[in-house]
């Protein structure tokens, strides 16, 4: 198996925005209704975006793989969330993720059909989603951000 890390930094200061540094942009996450100035994309959101990027990559790859001309691809998905609570009588996170997919393609049904399967097969953020993938936390006591 090839394997590839992959690493993002986020920090917070002085009550501002949370942003997280990738390799090639930074991206600013919000939450936060008591700076509305600095709102944005929340993480939920951010989730479901990685996802249908993720989707349209592959897509567009596999399609080329498997002869499929895409003309287009329109990828809605929906979350349905449940929040966290204090008291931790529900699970939070997302209760289900529904994918609408709509290429725009002459290929049969069978054909897309087909070509869904595979992406699904080969989607890191599906299998993810869909699989239990062990998370490790690592707290440090004491942090400085220069």
């Amino acid at each position: 198996m090839n394997t590839n890390s992959i690493n993002v930094l986020g920090y917070t200061g002085n009550n501002s925005q949370f942003v997280v540094k990738t390799l090639n942009a930074n991206l600013r996450i919000s939450e936060n209704t008591k700076y509305p100035e600095l709102e944005g994309p929340n993480p939920y959101e951010y989730i479901l975006a990685g996802f249908a990027g993720c989707i349209n990559a592959l897509g567009q790859l596999v399609a080329a793989e498997q002869g499929i001309n895409l003309k287009s691809l329109q990828i809605e998905i929906t979350g349905n969330l449940n929040l966290p609570k204090p008291s931790g009588e529900e699970r939070p996170g997302f209760n289900n993720i529904e994918i609408g997919l709509k290429p725009a393609s002459s290929a049969s049904l069978e054909a897309l059909q087909k070509w869904l399967l595979e992406v699904q097969r080969r989607s890191p953020v599906y299998d993810n989603l869909v699989n239990n993938t062990p998370v490790d936390v690592v707290l440090y006591k004491e942090f400085s951000y220069n």
